[in-house]
């Protein structure tokens, strides 16, 4: 009792220690560097404390998740945020689309505390949405370049929460504390949704978009409004990823068997396929304008165009779009586990490579848990919504020939393929020759 007396003192006598050292550094960063680098040491503490009461009632709530778990995967959440900012602005010298949402940020944000509209340079929905919300960031926080990068990576933090809150609340007889662990620490997703740009605030939509069907598909309250902000969040910046995520809810709910004590229930099924029915043609005219499907232009065209506009660099291969089924597999292979070991150029590449390898290792691992998912489709909602999203995003995106884009833009399906990693077992369905080795061993 007293060693563990002693061993608690001295972890908060460190944890004290390590308060105070971090307020010198703070207040002596605040007149050595710049807002834009020292405003970092600020926002991260607010994110935290605003975080922790959260997190612990989360996981009050929920049995899988433990409150030490939960802070974890924030602080590693917060932390990719400083390696993506490394890999941005000291790997490529500032090169990409966060330098250039945080200076149409500035420029906003100096708009708005003037008392002027801020006029967008980007299309809309789109580039022009994110800078506004930098903007408005920068407006809240200050302009601190990685204070953004760190609210930005807290957005994507919440948003792969809301996925493992889905897919508990969907599967309870899931593993969900092996989803838990896969969806909140996977390094891509810990890594790409972590800077200011379109992956990080797509991460939060979608995780939302996910939780409402999983409150909807299992007969919950709410799932409808949360499902109605989500996809609005969803088409603000990416409407084709609107017409995904409602494509795998529309046959979920097709899943979705009827009350059987309501005496209106296929009609109400009736009615309610025919209003999303409506809803899904309404977003895919709004995802043709985004993409300028219009007129002579063709979806071909378009697909196309991001092969010729994909294919360039060191990171490019050659892309085979869907064009049959017979494509699928390849596809699948492509946009979901690509690049090979031997086909990484860069450390990147690399690290996208050996995750891949462990993923189909765990897949191998799990198969009697996957053997099961002609069955889950059937009987579980959410499965087939997971499913149905993951297989209009390997057709959306097999059209993409870099690496370098693939590798970041599947963020946005990952959650969902975990989801068959951590799948109910179905117990009642053994192979007749496995039972029969069973059978020799015992006697």
């Amino acid at each position: 009792m007293q060693a563990t007396r002693g061993g608690t003192g001295a972890l908060q006598g460190l944890a004290v220690g390590l308060v105070c050292a971090y307020a010198v550094l703070t207040v002596w960063g605040l007149y050595s560097w710049s807002y834009d680098v020292s405003g970092g040491l600020l926002v991260g503490p607010v994110l935290i404390a605003l975080s922790l009461p959260v997190l612990r009632r989360v996981a009050a709530s929920a049995p899988e998740l433990t409150f030490r778990l939960l802070v974890l995967a924030l602080l590693a959440k917060l932390f990719s945020s400083f390696l993506r900012y490394l890999q941005l602005y000291v790997l490529y010298s500032g090169g990409a689309d966060s330098a250039r949402y945080d200076g149409a940020g500035l420029r906003i944000s100096e708009a708005l505390r003037d008392g002027l509209p801020w006029a967008a340079s980007g299309p809309f929905p789109g580039t022009a949405f994110v800078e506004g919300f930098t903007g408005y960031v920068y407006l809240l926080l200050g302009p601190s370049l990685i204070g953004g990068f760190l609210f930005f990576s807290w957005l994507g933090f919440w948003g792969l929460l809301l996925f493992q809150r889905a897919f508990a609340t969907a599967l309870p007889d899931g593993d969900a504390r092996r989803y838990a662990l896969l969806v909140l620490f996977l390094p891509s997703l810990l890594f790409w949704p972590s800077s200011i740009g379109k992956e990080a605030w797509m991460t939060l939509a979608l995780g939302l978009g996910a939780y409402g069907a999983a409150r909807l598909l299992s007969g919950r309250s709410g799932g409808f409004a949360v499902l109605a902000l989500s996809i609005g969040g969803v088409s603000l910046v990416r409407p084709h990823m609107a017409v995904l995520l409602f494509g795998g809810l529309f046959v979920g709910y097709l899943v979705r068997p009827s009350r059987p004590d309501a005496a209106l229930a296929p009609l109400l099924k009736l009615v309610g396929t025919a209003v999303m029915v409506v809803v899904g043609l309404l977003l895919v005219v709004q995802a043709e304008r985004f993409f300028g499907v219009e007129g002579d232009t063709s979806a071909g065209d378009v697909l196309d165009n991001t092969v010729a506009r994909t294919q360039q660099g060191g990171s490019s291969f050659e892309a085979t779009p869907v064009s049959s089924p017979l494509d699928l597999p390849a596809a699948f292979v492509s946009v979901l586990l690509r690049p090979f070991p031997w086909e990484a150029r860069n450390i990147q590449s690399l690290a996208a490579a050996l995750e891949s390898a462990g993923l189909v290792y765990l897949a191998w691992r799990c198969r009697d848990r996957i053997r099961g998912l002609p069955r889950l489709l059937r009987t579980r909602p959410y499965v087939a919504f997971a499913v149905t999203y993951t297989l209009l995003f390997v057709v959306a995106f097999s059209s993409f020939a870099n690496f370098g884009i693939l590798t970041r833009q599947r963020v946005q399906v990952f959650p969902f393929v975990l989801v068959l990693l951590a799948l109910p077992l179905v117990t009642d369905r053994v192979r007749p020759r496995r039972r029969r080795l069973r059978e020799r061993v015992d006697a």
